[in-house]
């Protein structure tokens, strides 16, 4: 499969929007029709951003279990949280964002970054078969790539 291509953003993001969507993550007050891919995105470059102090790789996947569970997602074998797509996309963002110029305000760098190949949607796909990443195993434990070595160098 080809690399996620760039692609304009459907909308700008403001600082107050990725504030707002940082902290109903947080406080688990996000309406649970606006915890999209796209707020996933915001939310990470949020928690990057303004808590730089956060183990991502393991807090995030306890901040994304706990809203989950707030707002009535079952985190199973088919529904709720995805260990591997998060841990990648924990990596495709920081990566992403360290490609950005300094100085960006945090409504500018989340833009940038869903308009970005890092934020696409579709990104993991470049390196995970479709039966490997929707797996049970997947979504439970990190599994690493079938279809090619996790280099994001290589994309965008």
């Amino acid at each position: 499969m080809p690399a996620a291509q760039s692609r304009p953003a459907a909308h700008v993001v403001g600082d107050r929007d990725a504030i707002a969507i940082g902290e109903g993550l947080l406080d688990r007050s996000l309406p649970v029709r606006a915890w999209t891919h796209e707020a996933h995105c915001i939310a990470t470059v949020f928690l990057m951003r303004m808590h730089p102090d956060l183990d991502l790789s393991r807090q995030l996947p306890k901040l994304i279990r706990a809203y989950n569970e707030a707002t009535g997602v079952p985190n199973s074998d088919t529904r709720g949280y995805h260990e591997t797509i998060t841990q990648f996309y924990i990596r495709a963002i920081a990566y992403g964002l360290a490609r950005q110029p300094s100085g960006l305000g945090l409504g500018e760098a989340c833009t940038r970054l869903i308009a970005s190949p890092f934020g696409a949607r579709d990104l993991p796909l470049t390196f995970y078969s479709r039966e490997r990443l929707f797996s049970v195993e997947a979504r439970r434990i990190w599994i690493a790539p079938d279809l090619r070595e996790l280099d994001l160098e290589g994309i965008g």
